[in-house]
């Protein structure tokens, strides 16, 4: 049995992810569409494979080079698109006298292959065409016998008794004495021919595959269906050694302010969390990818931070541990004394302090997506400018720009970072990126992490608007992490606390260019009523530097 796997096409449907990758080697689990369909015909029996190819055609070809199978599995170029039918004609010189297999490179499926071949041989007919019932496709029209006696608008009577509607599922086999039917140059549609051969008093058969999982992956919103419906029940397999393959709900879950959405899948009782950072579109390093990297590297660390059980990075989902809904921000707000607050956050403390120390050991700057340090460019770009840019300009609508402050962003820059106590840094340290589940607490959102300074971490953690800590309980929740630190590293509490308050700014400035952003250009009016809160830490951060070194800074947020 030979097999052959169309994939030449340019999927149109799928844009703009198909511009980079071919619709082929579209992932599942991490699994390529094409190697699971190899994989499939290997194990079906196949003795060889050949794939058309066209759009990223070298792609493909490098795939498969890559790939050690147990069976020849051959690519076959065309320069002009042939269509299904001009395929098959095209790789005639591939086909022996018996009976071959064509499946489309498109389809997700479970359907047995060796029992779909057998079936045809037990039949007698030159084509079967596996079929199955999916309503949006339904458009091959079958008897009661289970022969194909139409396609699409060919069969007019729908309400004929005799009559049933099912859709094709990209499987066939058909007999050499078919490639008659089919042009010798061209584009040709295989389905054509079928329709030429019904009409010649041929007979099709039909395997309908009806206990059987089939999906269609033309179209990103069939894709991330497949991937879902795929990836679902083996993340809870992982999860839940007990999971009994029961059904599994699906319920949005409210995003912050991110891009990705987020959901919570439950089934038996159980739940867990899926991020979605949508299907990639470039090559290269992106947020999904440092997002599992150094979640996975923090896990295995021992640090406090939800266990990934499964991932796809193509498609863009992560299936993870379900922390709840309870944040420490929601925490502090129900905690009836100070005391209870100031306990709180020095456990959080300590987690950091642990997380910065252990998550540095062995951290591969690679898994980085933005920048591998926090550095001098970082806090001028991408806090800095960001505060002039989406706060002071198109928050409150002002005409600065940031050359007006760039002598003293440079200073800024340079004083955070002269006496940085340097670790694994989380990026986003707030209230409402740590969870709390059974009374411990745990880090999310850790997919900017890079190596910078704890203070940085820290100052994000106690002038959190969100929460509006005292400016008491900072200095002395600050006095607690410089103790408790010196207890694993040296530390000068002077120099740290100097480089802390530095951090302070930074940190602010970033806080409310986001906020201007998320507000204004994201529409995400819930962010606005925390401004208030962050000038005020602002302009008190600015306050306890000295006097001569932020003018233009203070006087334009006074």
């Amino acid at each position: 049995m030979k097999a052959m796997i169309l994939a030449a096409g340019f999927g149109t449907r799928l844009l703009p992810y198909t511009e980079t990758t071919p619709k082929p080697l579209f992932t599942i689990s991490g699994r390529p569409l094409l190697d699971i369909i190899i994989c499939s015909l290997q194990s079906a029996g196949c003795e060889a494979i050949i794939i058309n190819t066209h759009h990223l055609y070298q792609d493909i070809d490098s795939f498969v080079a890559s790939k050690q199978y147990t069976i020849p599995v051959y690519t076959r170029y065309e320069p002009v698109i042939l269509g299904t039918g001009g395929a098959i004609k095209n790789v005639a010189d591939f086909w022996d006298n018996t009976p071959f297999l064509v499946v489309n490179s498109d389809i997700v499926t479970d359907i047995d292959l060796r029992g779909v071949y057998d079936f045809h041989l037990s039949n007698k007919c030159p084509v079967t065409m596996v079929l199955y019932d999916y309503e949006e496709f339904n458009n091959v029209w079958v008897d009661t016998h289970d022969f194909i006696i139409g396609f699409q608008d060919q069969a007019k009577d729908d309400s004929a008794a005799c009559i049933n509607r099912l859709a094709f599922t990209g499987i066939h086999v058909i007999d050499p004495e078919v490639l008659d039917f089919i042009p010798d140059r061209g584009f040709s549609s295989i389905v054509d021919a079928y329709k030429n051969l019904v009409l010649s008093g041929r007979k099709i058969k039909a395997y309908i595959a009806k206990n059987a999982w089939w999906k269609d992956i033309g179209t990103p919103e069939r894709y991330r269906g497949a991937v879902f419906e795929n990836m679902g029940p083996e993340a809870f397999g992982l999860a839940f050694p007990g999971y009994s393959g029961g059904k599994i709900e699906c319920l949005e879950i409210k995003g912050d302010g991110s891009d990705r959405d987020w959901y919570r899948l439950k089934a038996d009782s159980r739940s867990l969390v899926v991020a979605d950072h949508d299907i990639r579109i470039a090559a290269g390093t992106s947020e999904i990818d440092s997002f599992v990297s150094i979640g996975r590297h923090l896990y295995d660390n021992g640090v406090a931070v939800p266990r990934i059980y499964l991932y796809d990075t193509f498609s863009g989902l992560v299936f993870l541990e379900d922390l709840g809904d309870v944040n420490l921000q929601t925490a502090v707000k129900n905690t009836g004394s100070l005391n209870g607050v100031i306990s709180r956050y020095r456990s959080v403390i300590d987690l950091l302090i642990s997380m910065s120390i252990s998550g540095s050991r062995g951290f591969d700057l690679s898994w980085t997506y933005q920048t591998p340090y926090y550095d001098r460019d970082l806090i001028l770009e991408n806090e800095c400018r960001y505060f002039v840019d989406a706060f002071l300009n198109v928050y409150l609508r002002k005409d600065f720009c940031f050359e007006d402050f760039e002598k003293e962003f440079m200073h800024l820059a340079g004083r955070a970072l002269e006496f940085a106590v340097n670790g694994f840094m989380h990026r986003d340290m707030q209230s409402r990126n740590i969870m709390i589940k059974n009374n411990k607490y745990y880090f999310i959102d850790f997919q900017a992490g890079r190596i910078g300074p704890i203070q940085y971490d820290l100052a994000s953690l106690l002038i959190d608007p969100y929460v509006e800590l005292p400016v008491h309980i900072q200095k002395q929740l600050l006095d607690y992490c410089v103790e408790k630190l010196s207890s694993f590293i040296h530390v000068d509490p002077k120099l740290f606390c100097l480089s802390y308050k530095y951090c302070a700014v930074t940190r602010n400035l970033q806080v409310l260019g986001a906020f201007g952003y998320l507000s204004r250009i994201k529409g995400k009016a819930y962010f606005e009523q925390y401004i208030p809160a962050a000038v005020k830490a602002l302009k008190y951060n600015l306050s306890v530097v000295d006097d001569t070194e932020f003018p233009r800074l203070k006087s334009a947020v006074s």
